[in-house]
């Protein structure tokens, strides 16, 4: 492999492992019955509509068909990635959901 190759299969597993985390994203928020769209849009609201978590949301699955996604679970891939807003944002909903 020269470099080239491995360069675009670093891309490509990062993508592939953007995409995972976005559907745990997608999942945990119909898991608890919210908008995963409308808690990324509260997370970046100069973004516009993210096509990619538009794609995931074809692949999420009614929470009665769901695994449970646990909050430490999220969160850390959250963190992995960087989404730091996004997991403020789901901190919070936690947060106001536990009490």
């Amino acid at each position: 492999m020269d470099r080239k190759d491995i360069e675009e299969q670093i891309i490509k597993q990062f993508q592939q492992d953007e995409h995972m985390m976005i559907l745990v994203f997608a999942q945990w928020c119909i898991n608890h019955s919210l908008d995963p769209q409308e808690i990324y849009h509260q997370a970046y609201p100069e973004q516009a509509a993210n096509p990619v978590l538009q794609q995931i949301m074809e692949l999420t699955v009614t929470k009665e068909e769901a695994g449970e996604i646990s909050d430490q679970t999220l969160l850390g891939i959250l963190g992995m990635f960087g989404n730091d807003d996004l997991a403020f944002i789901v901190s919070e909903i936690m947060n106001s959901r536990n009490k």
